[in-house]
């Protein structure tokens, strides 16, 4: 019986990319015990657990075994009628073949003759000798390293200096331990012992002597001031942060992925506490936040109400005894930047927004598509033709509804000539991330209408999944605008996202579209918005509105697949390509009430064979019923009760009463199970086929106007 032990591997490198070091951990751990569990020197319930620090990428597997166990494997040679003579002797071609897989004509009485396909092919039994730990890791290791996700390769001379290999940094140690003892395997120049290295400035010896694989956390956060597991690391990193910060009364902001890349810059996390001067709060707090966040890896403290203080916290990878040198350091390092965003802010503020207008005419927005001074005038045209459509969806209105758009259209066509403007603004230009905040701030500063500066803070609204939509009408129409101009605009060059280059996040655009379509219930047609907006290209793309139209309804799959609506739901719903998407919210659930009903599955079934049959008739199919051509019972229940029922679903359809509406069709169970029970649709005399089939015809119609109810059968 084969004996297993724990294995450790580490590679021990100079600093590794921070933005990265998570993901190389993972899948160094990853790929290298896979493969050990594709030998067969690893079980399938094998615990793997991967350590990343800023020095290393190490994995620690349990129960691995010194050589994996001998394997039975059938080796197909060749077909029977080549292999053997008539006589059944073996012929050239055959023994060539054993040959080649180290056999000889001695093994010719023990293959096996297997069907394989129409004919027989021999087969030959062999054993593979299990492989040995150190094969099986060398190779694992191999793969491992081929495998990672480096974001960009340097090469570097090994010790010789004569040799040279490619890594993400240059490595400078190997520990492969089985138990406590040493795997016999190399690369990048080294082979492998049971020696590591420790922190950088306090590890208690300079080197780590590893006494067992499972003693390698242990040793290295005792020796070797180093936490080296990366979410232990985040742990103690998150642990920290919020105690300091509850020492002060205050919370720490909340950035994943500032977290992750702080986590990879240091070994053994000291959080202490600064502070700057409270002048620099006069500047927009998203300006302080970005440049502490972004050049200093600091983390920002927020009082109770989620504002700003003058106190932030730093990671450091030192403990010393007396950290006033440290926090002094970093106050005096941050201060530069405040006094950067400052500057900014002040210099900024003494020219008026619509006095960078002009200047939007120089900046090229697209080679195809002109500059950013045009992309406005479009989307004030665009935003334009949608205040035209709210207006029109809401008629007969009063005078006070008039005056209402007329006041809206106004602070659109200011919101949207004036919402690219901060892009020329010294902000904007040192923190892009900051392109419409920006623009808010100093449309307050000058005083812009109610809702105009709110409406260019959020024209970019949503950025990203989760994110909140715009606050106010004028906001929501010129976001609106803005992203149907992208997507228009960019689909009509022909620009289009191909598997995951996205450039100008087209997906995420759509996505924006949709969630502000739907979330606020807009009476708008998604396929009238994309045509308003052709106008205001001119003659600069040609129309995309049939692969802009099936981009939005794959997006609106995927979105609503995601918010737990199952493929069945979602594609009843969106087989009819609803152009007014706030109403598919409402539709879903209309659907998913219908399929809980006991009528559900017999009447989804008898959808689909309507539809079928409906596709199967000769010529076109009129939607039309002569009650004196119905002969048999079934069809004349059916038809009355059709006649009784399609009235008030589509009574209630037109309310908006989806769900009531589709309830309604439960009615229809019994005549319908019996109409196709007792009647003949496709009768010999053809006024009877063709009555039967408009009979068809108007159920179809009656029992799909909600969703395809089709979709629904199994």
């Amino acid at each position: 019986m084969t004996t297993t032990q724990n294995l450790l591997v580490e590679l021990f490198v100079e600093e590794l990319p921070p933005k990265a070091l998570k993901k190389l951990g993972e899948s160094f751990a990853g790929t290298l015990a896979a493969s050990l569990k594709a030998s067969g020197l690893a079980g399938a319930d094998a615990v793997v657990t991967p350590f990343a620090s800023p020095r290393r990428l190490a994995v620690h597997v349990t129960g691995v075994a010194a050589q994996a166990a001998d394997k039975a494997v059938q080796q197909k040679l060749m077909p029977v009628a080549v292999a053997l003579t008539a006589d059944g002797q073996p012929t050239p071609a055959l023994l060539k073949k054993l040959a080649a897989v180290g056999a000889d004509a001695s093994v010719v009485p023990s293959l096996k003759r297997l069907p394989d396909g129409k004919a027989e092919a021999l087969f030959l039994d062999s054993v593979v000798t299990g492989a040995t730990l150190a094969e099986g890791l060398q190779k694992a290791l191999d793969e491992a390293l081929a495998k990672l996700p480096i974001p960009k390769v340097m090469t570097y001379q090994l010790a010789d200096g004569w040799s040279s290999v490619n890594f993400v940094r240059p490595a400078h140690g190997l520990v492969a331990l089985h138990g406590d003892d040493i795997v016999n395997i190399a690369t990048l120049g080294l082979t492998a012992g049971r020696t590591t290295t420790g922190h950088r400035f306090e590890a208690a010896h300079p080197t780590v002597t590893l006494r067992h694989a499972d003693t390698y956390a242990e040793q290295l956060a005792t020796e070797g001031a180093v936490i080296a597991g990366f979410g232990a690391r985040r742990a103690e990193i998150v642990r920290q942060l919020t105690a300091a910060a509850a020492k002060e009364g205050l919370k720490p902001i909340d950035d994943d992925a500032l977290l992750d890349e702080v986590t990879a810059l240091v070994e053994r996390p000291n959080v202490l506490t600064c502070q700057f001067e409270a002048e620099f709060l006069a500047v927009p707090q998203e300006c302080l936040i970005l440049t502490m966040k972004a050049n200093q890896k600091y983390f920002p403290l927020l009082d109770a109400a989620g504002k700003l203080t003058h106190k932030f916290l730093i990671v450091s990878n030192i403990r010393p005894a007396d950290p006033s040198a440290v926090v002094q350091g970093n106050e005096r390092v941050v201060r530069p930047r405040l006094a950067d965003a400052k500057f900014f802010f002040d210099q900024d503020r003494k020219k008026t927004l619509a006095s960078r207008v002009e200047g939007l005419a120089k900046v090229v927005y697209h080679g195809k598509l002109g500059t950013q001074g045009e992309r406005a005038e479009r989307v004030r045209a665009i935003g334009h033709a949608i205040v035209q459509q709210l207006s029109m969806a809401t008629l007969p209105y009063t005078v006070d509804a008039e005056d209402h758009f007329k006041v809206l259209d106004s602070k659109v066509q200011q919101a949207a000539l004036l919402a690219k403007t901060d892009l020329l603004t010294d902000m904007v230009g040192e923190f892009p991330e900051l392109q419409g905040i920006m623009g808010g701030y100093y449309a307050r500063h000058e005083g812009l209408r109610d809702g105009v500066a709110i409406a260019i803070e959020d024209h970019y609204k949503p950025r990203f999944a989760g994110d909140t939509l715009p606050r106010n009408h004028t906001g929501t129409v010129v976001a609106l605008a803005d992203k149907l101009e992208t997507l228009v605009g960019l689909f009509g060059i022909g620009q289009l996202p191909t598997g995951d280059k996205d450039p100008f996040a087209l997906r995420r655009h759509a996505l924006g579209v949709i969630r502000i379509l739907v979330e606020n219930n807009l009476p708008l047609d998604l396929d009238v918005l994309i045509q308003a907006a052709l106008p205001a290209f001119g003659e600069r793309i040609t129309d995309p509105s049939t692969p802009l139209r099936a981009f939005f309804a794959d997006r609106l799959s995927v979105s609503l697949r995601e918010q737990g609506y199952s493929a069945q739901e979602v594609d009843a719903v969106l087989a009819l390509a609803p152009s007014r998407l706030g109403d598919i919210p409402r539709r879903l659930a209309a659907v998913r009430a219908f399929s809980a009903l006991p009528e559900a599955a017999s009447l989804a079934a008898a959808n689909k064979r309507i539809g079928n049959i409906l596709k199967k008739a000769e010529g076109s199919v009129e939607a039309r019923i002569d009650p004196a051509l119905l002969q048999v019972a079934a069809e004349q229940a059916l038809a009355t009760a059709l006649q009784s029922v399609q009235p008030q679903a589509d009574t209630l359809f037109e309310q908006g009463e989806y769900a009531a509406s589709l309830q309604a069709l439960a009615a229809l169970k019994a005549p319908v199970d019996a109409f196709f029970d007792d009647v003949m649709v496709n009768a010999e005399d053809p006024a009877l086929r063709a009555n039967r089939l408009g009979l068809l015809k108007t159920l179809h119609g009656a029992m799909n106007r909600v969703a395809d109810l089709s979709r629904l059968a199994s």
